[in-house]
Protein backbone atom coordinates (compact mmCIF):
# COMPACT_ATOMS: atom_id res chain seq x y z
CA UNK A 1 0.00 0.00 0.00
CA UNK A 2 1.04 3.49 -0.95
CA UNK A 3 0.90 5.79 2.24
CA UNK A 4 -0.49 9.19 1.60
CA UNK A 5 -1.79 11.73 4.25
CA UNK A 6 -5.34 12.76 2.60
CA UNK A 7 -8.40 12.16 1.92
CA UNK A 8 -8.78 12.56 -1.41
CA UNK A 9 -12.58 12.23 -2.29
CA UNK A 10 -14.13 12.93 0.97
CA UNK A 11 -16.45 15.07 -0.88
CA UNK A 12 -17.58 11.78 -2.20
CA UNK A 13 -18.78 10.43 1.10
CA UNK A 14 -20.11 14.17 2.08
CA UNK A 15 -22.53 13.14 -0.68
CA UNK A 16 -23.42 9.52 0.91
CA UNK A 17 -26.88 9.33 2.59
CA UNK A 18 -27.35 5.95 4.79
CA UNK A 19 -30.39 4.50 3.54
CA UNK A 20 -30.80 1.97 0.81
CA UNK A 21 -33.91 1.23 -1.78
CA UNK A 22 -37.50 -0.16 -1.32
CA UNK A 23 -38.48 -2.98 -1.70
CA UNK A 24 -40.49 -3.07 -4.62
CA UNK A 25 -38.15 -5.23 -6.78
CA UNK A 26 -41.30 -5.45 -9.69
CA UNK A 27 -39.91 -1.87 -10.21
CA UNK A 28 -36.25 -2.08 -9.73
CA UNK A 29 -35.39 0.01 -11.90
CA UNK A 30 -37.38 3.15 -11.19
CA UNK A 31 -37.71 3.13 -7.30
CA UNK A 32 -35.87 6.60 -5.61
CA UNK A 33 -37.00 5.82 -1.97
CA UNK A 34 -34.82 5.50 0.78
CA UNK A 35 -35.05 3.65 3.82
CA UNK A 36 -34.01 5.39 7.65
CA UNK A 37 -31.88 2.33 8.69
CA UNK A 38 -33.70 3.85 12.03
CA UNK A 39 -36.85 2.66 11.00
CA UNK A 40 -35.66 -1.18 9.85
CA UNK A 41 -36.61 -3.85 11.63
CA UNK A 42 -33.65 -6.22 10.82
CA UNK A 43 -35.63 -9.50 12.71
CA UNK A 44 -38.24 -9.48 9.60
CA UNK A 45 -36.13 -11.07 7.09
CA UNK A 46 -38.53 -10.70 4.40
CA UNK A 47 -37.29 -7.47 3.99
CA UNK A 48 -33.92 -8.70 3.63
CA UNK A 49 -33.77 -7.85 -0.36
CA UNK A 50 -34.68 -4.34 0.24
CA UNK A 51 -30.88 -2.93 0.47
CA UNK A 52 -29.88 -5.79 -2.51
CA UNK A 53 -32.63 -3.71 -4.62
CA UNK A 54 -31.04 -1.03 -3.67
CA UNK A 55 -27.70 -1.94 -4.70
CA UNK A 56 -28.92 -3.04 -8.31
CA UNK A 57 -31.07 0.58 -8.87
CA UNK A 58 -27.41 2.07 -7.82
CA UNK A 59 -25.31 0.31 -10.18
CA UNK A 60 -27.69 0.84 -12.54
CA UNK A 61 -28.06 5.01 -11.82
CA UNK A 62 -25.29 6.08 -14.00
CA UNK A 63 -24.08 9.79 -14.66
CA UNK A 64 -24.31 10.11 -18.41
CA UNK A 65 -20.85 11.71 -18.29
CA UNK A 66 -19.46 7.95 -16.86
CA UNK A 67 -19.23 5.84 -20.35
CA UNK A 68 -18.44 8.52 -21.83
CA UNK A 69 -15.37 9.51 -20.35
CA UNK A 70 -14.53 5.69 -19.71
CA UNK A 71 -14.60 4.80 -23.51
CA UNK A 72 -13.38 8.17 -25.44
CA UNK A 73 -10.04 7.59 -25.46
CA UNK A 74 -9.71 4.60 -27.76
CA UNK A 75 -8.54 5.00 -31.58
CA UNK A 76 -12.44 3.17 -31.92
CA UNK A 77 -13.99 6.60 -30.89
CA UNK A 78 -13.66 9.84 -31.01
CA UNK A 79 -15.10 13.35 -29.02
CA UNK A 80 -17.48 15.33 -30.56
CA UNK A 81 -15.37 18.24 -31.79
CA UNK A 82 -18.09 21.18 -30.94
CA UNK A 83 -19.76 22.53 -28.50
CA UNK A 84 -19.25 23.38 -24.57
CA UNK A 85 -17.11 20.29 -23.29
CA UNK A 86 -13.94 21.00 -24.89
CA UNK A 87 -12.36 19.40 -22.09
CA UNK A 88 -13.75 16.47 -23.32
CA UNK A 89 -12.71 16.66 -26.75
CA UNK A 90 -9.00 16.88 -25.19
CA UNK A 91 -9.16 13.89 -23.46
CA UNK A 92 -10.07 12.33 -26.28
CA UNK A 93 -6.66 13.66 -27.89
CA UNK A 94 -4.72 12.91 -24.77
CA UNK A 95 -4.75 16.19 -23.29
CA UNK A 96 -5.64 15.95 -19.85
CA UNK A 97 -7.26 18.78 -17.55
CA UNK A 98 -7.42 17.81 -14.21
CA UNK A 99 -9.83 20.10 -12.81
CA UNK A 100 -12.31 19.07 -15.63
CA UNK A 101 -15.79 18.43 -14.09
CA UNK A 102 -16.38 15.21 -15.73
CA UNK A 103 -12.49 13.87 -14.23
CA UNK A 104 -14.10 14.62 -10.92
CA UNK A 105 -17.86 13.28 -10.96
CA UNK A 106 -16.23 9.89 -12.03
CA UNK A 107 -14.23 9.77 -9.31
CA UNK A 108 -16.91 10.78 -6.84
CA UNK A 109 -20.14 8.81 -8.24
CA UNK A 110 -18.07 5.66 -8.19
CA UNK A 111 -16.50 5.87 -4.78
CA UNK A 112 -20.08 7.09 -3.54
CA UNK A 113 -21.41 3.99 -5.06
CA UNK A 114 -19.00 1.77 -3.70
CA UNK A 115 -20.06 2.98 0.22
CA UNK A 116 -23.61 2.42 -1.15
CA UNK A 117 -22.84 -1.37 -1.83
CA UNK A 118 -20.94 -1.34 1.54
CA UNK A 119 -23.42 0.02 3.13
CA UNK A 120 -26.00 -2.60 1.63
CA UNK A 121 -23.91 -5.69 2.95
CA UNK A 122 -23.84 -3.72 6.75
CA UNK A 123 -27.90 -4.02 6.31
CA UNK A 124 -28.22 -7.63 5.11
CA UNK A 125 -25.52 -8.61 8.10
CA UNK A 126 -27.74 -7.11 10.27
CA UNK A 127 -30.57 -9.31 9.13
CA UNK A 128 -28.02 -12.35 9.68
CA UNK A 129 -27.57 -11.40 12.92
CA UNK A 130 -31.31 -12.87 13.14
CA UNK A 131 -31.52 -15.63 11.07
CA UNK A 132 -30.17 -19.49 12.19
CA UNK A 133 -26.87 -19.87 10.06
CA UNK A 134 -27.28 -22.73 7.66
CA UNK A 135 -30.80 -21.84 7.20
CA UNK A 136 -32.23 -20.91 3.55
CA UNK A 137 -32.49 -17.22 4.54
CA UNK A 138 -28.63 -17.91 6.20
CA UNK A 139 -27.72 -18.95 2.12
CA UNK A 140 -30.28 -16.08 0.50
CA UNK A 141 -28.32 -13.38 2.82
CA UNK A 142 -24.98 -14.71 1.87
CA UNK A 143 -25.85 -14.70 -1.97
CA UNK A 144 -27.50 -11.04 -1.63
CA UNK A 145 -24.09 -10.45 -0.02
CA UNK A 146 -21.92 -11.84 -3.13
CA UNK A 147 -24.38 -9.68 -5.43
CA UNK A 148 -23.45 -7.04 -4.01
CA UNK A 149 -19.71 -7.54 -3.65
CA UNK A 150 -19.73 -8.47 -7.61
CA UNK A 151 -21.03 -4.93 -7.96
CA UNK A 152 -18.06 -3.11 -5.66
CA UNK A 153 -15.70 -5.25 -7.61
CA UNK A 154 -16.53 -3.37 -11.27
CA UNK A 155 -16.49 -0.21 -9.43
CA UNK A 156 -12.99 -0.63 -8.09
CA UNK A 157 -12.42 -2.31 -11.54
CA UNK A 158 -12.88 0.91 -13.87
CA UNK A 159 -11.79 3.44 -11.05
CA UNK A 160 -7.95 1.63 -10.88
CA UNK A 161 -8.40 1.54 -14.98
CA UNK A 162 -8.57 5.01 -15.00
CA UNK A 163 -6.57 6.60 -12.63
CA UNK A 164 -4.23 3.33 -12.09
CA UNK A 165 -3.42 3.72 -8.19
CA UNK A 166 -6.77 3.80 -5.90
CA UNK A 167 -8.43 3.17 -2.41
CA UNK A 168 -9.81 -0.19 -1.54
CA UNK A 169 -12.87 0.59 -0.07
CA UNK A 170 -15.12 -1.88 2.34
CA UNK A 171 -16.63 0.03 4.58
CA UNK A 172 -18.89 2.83 5.12
CA UNK A 173 -16.99 4.36 7.40
CA UNK A 174 -13.74 4.74 5.41
CA UNK A 175 -11.07 7.12 7.29
CA UNK A 176 -8.94 4.47 8.20
CA UNK A 177 -9.12 2.94 4.86
CA UNK A 178 -8.71 6.08 3.09
CA UNK A 179 -5.37 6.74 5.91
CA UNK A 180 -3.85 4.12 5.10
CA UNK A 181 -3.06 5.37 1.55
CA UNK A 182 -3.97 4.12 -2.30
CA UNK A 183 -3.37 0.50 -3.42
CA UNK A 184 -1.42 0.09 -6.96
CA UNK A 185 -3.02 -1.52 -9.92
CA UNK A 186 -2.07 -4.77 -9.17
CA UNK A 187 -3.13 -5.20 -5.73
CA UNK A 188 -6.66 -3.78 -6.86
CA UNK A 189 -7.25 -6.54 -9.15
CA UNK A 190 -5.75 -9.57 -6.89
CA UNK A 191 -8.26 -7.83 -4.56
CA UNK A 192 -11.07 -8.59 -7.03
CA UNK A 193 -10.03 -11.73 -8.03
CA UNK A 194 -10.35 -12.53 -4.05
CA UNK A 195 -13.48 -11.00 -3.61
CA UNK A 196 -14.97 -13.36 -6.89
CA UNK A 197 -13.14 -15.96 -5.34
CA UNK A 198 -15.44 -15.44 -1.89
CA UNK A 199 -18.53 -14.94 -3.87
CA UNK A 200 -18.55 -17.58 -6.35
CA UNK A 201 -19.34 -20.11 -4.36
CA UNK A 202 -23.23 -18.48 -2.79
CA UNK A 203 -24.13 -16.91 -5.86
CA UNK A 204 -26.86 -19.18 -8.61
CA UNK A 205 -25.72 -21.04 -10.78
CA UNK A 206 -27.87 -19.63 -14.04
CA UNK A 207 -27.50 -17.54 -16.78
CA UNK A 208 -28.56 -13.54 -15.74
CA UNK A 209 -32.24 -14.11 -17.58
CA UNK A 210 -32.45 -17.47 -15.70
CA UNK A 211 -33.12 -15.81 -12.39
CA UNK A 212 -36.89 -15.52 -11.52
CA UNK A 213 -36.43 -13.50 -8.55
CA UNK A 214 -34.34 -10.84 -10.33
CA UNK A 215 -34.52 -11.31 -13.89
CA UNK A 216 -31.13 -10.40 -15.10
CA UNK A 217 -29.13 -10.57 -11.64
CA UNK A 218 -25.79 -11.28 -10.98
CA UNK A 219 -24.91 -15.40 -10.87
CA UNK A 220 -21.99 -17.13 -10.06
CA UNK A 221 -20.89 -16.43 -14.01
CA UNK A 222 -20.86 -12.74 -13.91
CA UNK A 223 -18.43 -13.10 -10.69
CA UNK A 224 -16.34 -15.37 -13.00
CA UNK A 225 -16.34 -12.59 -15.82
CA UNK A 226 -15.27 -10.14 -13.23
CA UNK A 227 -12.29 -12.48 -12.40
CA UNK A 228 -11.36 -13.01 -15.84
CA UNK A 229 -11.30 -9.42 -16.19
CA UNK A 230 -9.60 -8.52 -13.51
CA UNK A 231 -6.65 -11.53 -13.97
CA UNK A 232 -6.11 -10.43 -17.77
CA UNK A 233 -5.19 -6.78 -16.16
CA UNK A 234 -2.91 -8.69 -13.71
CA UNK A 235 -1.74 -10.97 -16.32
CA UNK A 236 -0.43 -7.99 -18.36
CA UNK A 237 0.89 -6.19 -15.40
CA UNK A 238 3.66 -8.78 -14.89
CA UNK A 239 2.07 -10.07 -11.43
CA UNK A 240 -0.43 -12.65 -12.45
CA UNK A 241 -1.05 -15.34 -15.23
CA UNK A 242 -2.99 -16.16 -18.43
CA UNK A 243 -4.07 -19.31 -16.57
CA UNK A 244 -6.28 -17.88 -14.04
CA UNK A 245 -8.22 -16.12 -17.18
CA UNK A 246 -8.40 -18.74 -19.10
CA UNK A 247 -10.23 -20.92 -15.33
CA UNK A 248 -12.09 -18.16 -14.99
CA UNK A 249 -13.14 -17.67 -18.76
CA UNK A 250 -13.24 -21.28 -19.16
CA UNK A 251 -15.74 -21.91 -16.12
CA UNK A 252 -18.37 -19.82 -18.10
CA UNK A 253 -17.78 -22.11 -21.32
CA UNK A 254 -17.69 -24.94 -20.16
CA UNK A 255 -21.31 -24.45 -18.41
CA UNK A 256 -22.99 -24.49 -21.44
CA UNK A 257 -25.51 -21.86 -20.55
CA UNK A 258 -24.65 -19.19 -22.63
CA UNK A 259 -24.52 -18.55 -26.25
CA UNK A 260 -24.36 -15.77 -29.16
CA UNK A 261 -27.76 -13.68 -29.25
CA UNK A 262 -28.34 -14.53 -33.50
CA UNK A 263 -29.19 -10.85 -34.48
CA UNK A 264 -25.73 -8.81 -34.11
CA UNK A 265 -28.09 -5.48 -34.62
CA UNK A 266 -30.92 -6.13 -32.29
CA UNK A 267 -28.26 -7.60 -29.54
CA UNK A 268 -28.24 -4.02 -28.54
CA UNK A 269 -32.09 -2.86 -29.15
CA UNK A 270 -34.87 -3.99 -27.58
CA UNK A 271 -35.44 -7.74 -28.49
CA UNK A 272 -31.36 -8.71 -27.37
CA UNK A 273 -32.21 -7.17 -23.72
CA UNK A 274 -31.47 -10.02 -20.94
CA UNK A 275 -30.24 -12.89 -23.72
CA UNK A 276 -28.74 -15.69 -23.48
CA UNK A 277 -25.05 -13.61 -24.26
CA UNK A 278 -25.59 -11.32 -21.36
CA UNK A 279 -23.58 -11.59 -18.31
CA UNK A 280 -23.95 -8.08 -16.85
CA UNK A 281 -26.66 -5.86 -18.08
CA UNK A 282 -28.19 -2.19 -16.73
CA UNK A 283 -31.66 -2.53 -16.98
CA UNK A 284 -34.04 0.60 -17.74
CA UNK A 285 -37.53 0.32 -18.43
CA UNK A 286 -40.59 2.96 -18.83
CA UNK A 287 -43.11 -0.12 -18.17
CA UNK A 288 -44.70 0.30 -21.62
CA UNK A 289 -46.38 2.46 -20.77
CA UNK A 290 -47.03 5.95 -22.19
CA UNK A 291 -46.95 7.64 -18.60
CA UNK A 292 -45.65 7.51 -15.22
CA UNK A 293 -42.46 5.75 -13.50
CA UNK A 294 -39.65 5.45 -15.82
CA UNK A 295 -36.30 4.53 -15.20
CA UNK A 296 -33.59 5.69 -18.08
CA UNK A 297 -30.44 6.08 -18.74
CA UNK A 298 -29.49 9.97 -20.63
CA UNK A 299 -28.96 8.49 -23.86
CA UNK A 300 -28.42 11.78 -25.42
CA UNK A 301 -25.09 12.21 -25.69
CA UNK A 302 -24.46 9.46 -27.65
CA UNK A 303 -26.82 9.99 -30.28
CA UNK A 304 -26.95 12.36 -33.01
CA UNK A 305 -28.46 15.20 -33.47
CA UNK A 306 -31.42 16.40 -35.93
CA UNK A 307 -31.96 13.22 -37.21
CA UNK A 308 -35.23 12.34 -39.15
CA UNK A 309 -36.95 9.76 -37.21
CA UNK A 310 -39.15 7.18 -38.57
CA UNK A 311 -41.40 7.62 -35.38
CA UNK A 312 -42.61 11.01 -35.13
CA UNK A 313 -41.30 13.28 -32.30
CA UNK A 314 -38.41 11.36 -31.26
CA UNK A 315 -36.03 13.29 -29.30
CA UNK A 316 -32.30 13.36 -31.32
CA UNK A 317 -29.32 13.13 -29.66
CA UNK A 318 -26.14 15.66 -29.10
CA UNK A 319 -23.27 14.54 -30.54
CA UNK A 320 -20.73 13.94 -27.81
CA UNK A 321 -19.52 10.60 -29.15
CA UNK A 322 -18.58 8.65 -32.57
CA UNK A 323 -17.14 5.68 -34.08
CA UNK A 324 -13.73 6.53 -35.45
CA UNK A 325 -12.77 6.98 -39.29
CA UNK A 326 -9.75 4.34 -38.60
CA UNK A 327 -12.10 1.77 -37.16
CA UNK A 328 -14.99 2.21 -40.25
CA UNK A 329 -12.12 2.26 -42.49
CA UNK A 330 -11.12 -1.04 -40.39
CA UNK A 331 -13.97 -2.86 -40.76
CA UNK A 332 -14.36 -2.05 -44.33
CA UNK A 333 -11.02 -3.19 -44.87
CA UNK A 334 -12.23 -6.50 -43.27
CA UNK A 335 -15.61 -6.95 -45.80
CA UNK A 336 -17.20 -6.53 -41.98
CA UNK A 337 -21.17 -6.66 -42.65
CA UNK A 338 -23.51 -6.50 -39.75
CA UNK A 339 -21.46 -5.55 -37.08
CA UNK A 340 -19.81 -2.27 -39.35
CA UNK A 341 -23.85 -1.61 -39.64
CA UNK A 342 -24.62 -1.88 -36.13
CA UNK A 343 -21.74 -0.40 -34.84
CA UNK A 344 -22.11 3.48 -36.92
CA UNK A 345 -24.71 5.64 -37.97
CA UNK A 346 -23.39 7.14 -41.17
CA UNK A 347 -24.14 10.75 -41.94
CA UNK A 348 -24.06 11.64 -45.48
CA UNK A 349 -20.85 14.26 -44.83
CA UNK A 350 -19.21 10.87 -42.75
CA UNK A 351 -19.68 8.69 -46.29
CA UNK A 352 -18.50 11.48 -48.44
CA UNK A 353 -15.55 11.26 -46.35
CA UNK A 354 -14.86 8.00 -46.57
CA UNK A 355 -15.41 7.85 -50.25
CA UNK A 356 -12.81 10.42 -50.26
CA UNK A 357 -10.12 8.38 -48.34
CA UNK A 358 -10.56 5.75 -51.77
CA UNK A 359 -13.67 3.70 -50.97
CA UNK A 360 -15.43 4.51 -53.73
CA UNK A 361 -18.03 0.83 -53.87
CA UNK A 362 -19.33 1.17 -49.94
CA UNK A 363 -21.80 -1.74 -49.28
CA UNK A 364 -25.62 -0.78 -50.00
CA UNK A 365 -25.87 -0.14 -45.79
CA UNK A 366 -23.74 2.23 -45.65
CA UNK A 367 -26.18 5.22 -45.55
CA UNK A 368 -27.68 7.68 -43.69
CA UNK A 369 -31.03 5.59 -43.08
CA UNK A 370 -31.04 2.50 -41.01
CA UNK A 371 -32.76 -0.52 -41.20
CA UNK A 372 -35.36 0.74 -38.53
CA UNK A 373 -36.05 3.92 -40.78
CA UNK A 374 -34.41 6.52 -39.01
CA UNK A 375 -32.21 9.24 -41.43
CA UNK A 376 -29.46 10.57 -39.82
CA UNK A 377 -29.03 13.96 -40.83
CA UNK A 378 -25.83 15.99 -41.47
CA UNK A 379 -24.80 18.22 -38.00
CA UNK A 380 -21.49 19.95 -37.64
CA UNK A 381 -20.22 18.23 -34.00
CA UNK A 382 -19.81 14.76 -35.86
CA UNK A 383 -19.59 12.85 -38.87
CA UNK A 384 -20.93 9.62 -36.97
CA UNK A 385 -22.63 8.65 -34.06
CA UNK A 386 -22.58 5.21 -32.06
CA UNK A 387 -24.56 2.49 -33.29
CA UNK A 388 -24.75 0.30 -30.22
CA UNK A 389 -26.02 3.11 -27.73
CA UNK A 390 -29.03 3.88 -30.95
CA UNK A 391 -32.66 2.79 -29.98
CA UNK A 392 -34.97 2.71 -33.04
CA UNK A 393 -37.16 5.35 -32.98
CA UNK A 394 -39.89 2.54 -34.28
CA UNK A 395 -38.81 0.45 -30.74
CA UNK A 396 -39.77 3.26 -28.47
CA UNK A 397 -43.06 2.94 -26.19
CA UNK A 398 -45.55 5.17 -27.49
CA UNK A 399 -45.46 8.49 -25.92
CA UNK A 400 -42.50 8.30 -24.93
CA UNK A 401 -39.61 10.55 -26.80
CA UNK A 402 -36.49 10.69 -25.19
CA UNK A 403 -33.30 8.85 -27.03
CA UNK A 404 -32.88 5.53 -26.66
CA UNK A 405 -35.97 5.76 -23.71
CA UNK A 406 -35.69 2.30 -21.55
CA UNK A 407 -32.84 1.23 -23.80
CA UNK A 408 -31.03 -1.23 -21.48
CA UNK A 409 -26.70 -1.29 -21.64
CA UNK A 410 -25.21 -4.44 -21.65
CA UNK A 411 -21.82 -4.48 -19.52
CA UNK A 412 -20.34 -7.93 -19.58
CA UNK A 413 -21.38 -10.34 -22.40
CA UNK A 414 -20.47 -14.32 -23.67
CA UNK A 415 -18.38 -12.38 -26.93
CA UNK A 416 -16.01 -11.18 -24.56
CA UNK A 417 -15.57 -13.83 -22.40
CA UNK A 418 -14.78 -15.79 -25.52
CA UNK A 419 -11.79 -13.36 -26.91
CA UNK A 420 -10.49 -13.35 -23.30
CA UNK A 421 -10.83 -16.47 -23.18
CA UNK A 422 -8.50 -17.13 -26.97
CA UNK A 423 -6.17 -14.41 -25.57
CA UNK A 424 -5.12 -15.94 -22.43
CA UNK A 425 -4.56 -19.71 -24.69
CA UNK A 426 -2.56 -17.77 -27.37
CA UNK A 427 -0.30 -16.03 -24.31
CA UNK A 428 0.43 -20.14 -23.19
CA UNK A 429 -2.66 -21.08 -20.70
CA UNK A 430 -4.36 -24.19 -21.18
CA UNK A 431 -7.30 -24.93 -22.18
CA UNK A 432 -10.50 -26.83 -21.61
CA UNK A 433 -13.10 -27.95 -24.19
CA UNK A 434 -12.78 -25.15 -27.02
CA UNK A 435 -9.85 -24.08 -28.58
CA UNK A 436 -8.90 -20.77 -29.15
CA UNK A 437 -9.41 -21.06 -32.81
CA UNK A 438 -13.07 -22.42 -31.95
CA UNK A 439 -13.58 -19.28 -29.04
CA UNK A 440 -12.50 -16.66 -32.23
CA UNK A 441 -14.36 -18.23 -34.91
CA UNK A 442 -17.61 -19.05 -32.89
CA UNK A 443 -17.36 -14.98 -32.71
CA UNK A 444 -16.93 -14.44 -35.94
CA UNK A 445 -19.80 -16.98 -37.44
CA UNK A 446 -22.41 -14.57 -35.35
CA UNK A 447 -21.06 -11.62 -37.65
CA UNK A 448 -20.68 -13.97 -40.77
CA UNK A 449 -16.91 -13.93 -41.00
CA UNK A 450 -15.35 -16.79 -42.25
CA UNK A 451 -12.95 -18.79 -39.71
CA UNK A 452 -9.26 -18.36 -39.70
CA UNK A 453 -7.08 -21.05 -38.16
CA UNK A 454 -3.71 -20.70 -36.49
CA UNK A 455 -5.14 -17.64 -34.40
CA UNK A 456 -2.32 -15.02 -32.95
CA UNK A 457 -2.54 -12.30 -30.57
CA UNK A 458 -3.00 -9.83 -33.15
CA UNK A 459 -5.77 -11.85 -34.41
CA UNK A 460 -7.82 -11.96 -31.26
CA UNK A 461 -7.32 -8.67 -30.77
CA UNK A 462 -8.10 -7.47 -34.16
CA UNK A 463 -11.65 -9.59 -33.39
CA UNK A 464 -12.30 -7.45 -30.22
CA UNK A 465 -11.69 -4.20 -31.95
CA UNK A 466 -14.44 -5.48 -34.09
CA UNK A 467 -16.72 -6.82 -31.80
CA UNK A 468 -16.56 -4.79 -28.71
CA UNK A 469 -15.60 -1.34 -30.07
CA UNK A 470 -17.75 1.38 -28.63
CA UNK A 471 -18.16 -0.69 -25.34
CA UNK A 472 -16.91 0.64 -22.30
CA UNK A 473 -13.28 1.62 -23.02
CA UNK A 474 -12.47 -2.06 -24.06
CA UNK A 475 -10.08 -1.26 -26.35
CA UNK A 476 -8.23 1.85 -24.73
CA UNK A 477 -7.88 -0.63 -21.74
CA UNK A 478 -6.54 -3.31 -24.04
CA UNK A 479 -4.22 -1.14 -25.99
CA UNK A 480 -2.29 0.04 -23.27
CA UNK A 481 -2.82 -2.86 -21.20
CA UNK A 482 -0.37 -4.87 -23.96
CA UNK A 483 1.38 -1.50 -25.03
CA UNK A 484 0.48 -1.62 -28.26
CA UNK A 485 0.74 2.17 -27.85
CA UNK A 486 1.38 2.93 -31.77
CA UNK A 487 -2.28 1.82 -32.42
CA UNK A 488 -3.37 4.91 -30.36
CA UNK A 489 -1.53 7.68 -32.25
CA UNK A 490 -3.73 8.24 -35.27
CA UNK A 491 -5.67 10.51 -37.17
CA UNK A 492 -2.95 12.97 -35.40
CA UNK A 493 -3.05 12.00 -32.20
CA UNK A 494 0.73 10.90 -30.29
CA UNK A 495 0.45 8.67 -27.42
CA UNK A 496 3.02 7.62 -25.20
CA UNK A 497 3.25 5.75 -21.82
CA UNK A 498 2.43 8.53 -19.75
CA UNK A 499 -0.47 9.27 -21.48
CA UNK A 500 -2.23 5.94 -19.70
CA UNK A 501 -4.03 7.28 -16.67
CA UNK A 502 -5.60 10.47 -15.83
CA UNK A 503 -4.71 12.83 -13.55
CA UNK A 504 -6.37 12.65 -10.19
CA UNK A 505 -9.58 15.13 -10.32
CA UNK A 506 -7.62 18.42 -8.59
CA UNK A 507 -11.20 18.88 -6.64
CA UNK A 508 -9.66 15.80 -4.57
CA UNK A 509 -6.02 16.80 -4.04
CA UNK A 510 -7.00 19.79 -2.88
CA UNK A 511 -9.45 18.06 -0.48
CA UNK A 512 -6.66 17.56 2.19
CA UNK A 513 -2.96 18.41 1.99
CA UNK A 514 -0.54 15.73 1.52
CA UNK A 515 2.68 14.40 2.88
CA UNK A 516 4.87 13.76 0.56
CA UNK A 517 7.56 11.62 2.40
CA UNK A 518 5.48 8.45 2.51
CA UNK A 519 4.61 8.69 -1.72
CA UNK A 520 6.19 6.28 -3.37
CA UNK A 521 8.27 8.21 -5.70
CA UNK A 522 7.13 6.33 -8.93
CA UNK A 523 3.72 6.85 -8.37
CA UNK A 524 1.20 8.88 -10.83
CA UNK A 525 0.66 10.65 -7.18
CA UNK A 526 4.38 11.57 -7.03
CA UNK A 527 3.71 13.11 -9.93
CA UNK A 528 1.10 15.32 -8.59
CA UNK A 529 2.66 16.08 -5.73
CA UNK A 530 5.67 17.42 -8.22
CA UNK A 531 3.16 19.40 -9.88
CA UNK A 532 2.11 21.35 -6.88
CA UNK A 533 5.63 22.12 -6.06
Amino acid sequence: MKKFKNTIFLSAFALFVVGMLSSCHDKLETTEGQLNTADIDYTDTEDMISPLIGAYSEFASRGWEEPLLLGVRGDDVNAGGLGDQQPFAATDQYEYTKDYWMYNSLWNIHYADIIDMNTAILQIENYLEFVEEGSADWDRGNQYIAEIMVFRAWFHFNLARVWEDVFIITSNQPEEEIEAGVSSKAEIMQFISDQMDEAIPHLPDARPNERTDIPGGVTKYTAYAMKALANLELASLGTGNYQAVADAAGAIISSGKFSLYPDFYQLFKKPGELSDESLLEMQYSDYGSETGDAFYHLYAPFGPQGWTPERENASSGWGFYEPSFKFIEFMLDRDETVRLETSVLFTDRGIAEIEADGYTNLPSFVSNTTRSGDVINDYARAYFASGKHYLPSVQLTDGRNNYGAGKNMIVIRYAEVLLMYAEALVQGASGVGMSADEAVNLVRARADMDPISGVTLQDVMDEKFAELAMEWGIRYYDMIRLDMYDELSYDGRTFSADKEYLPYPQAQVDALPLDASSVDPNSEMNNVLNDLN
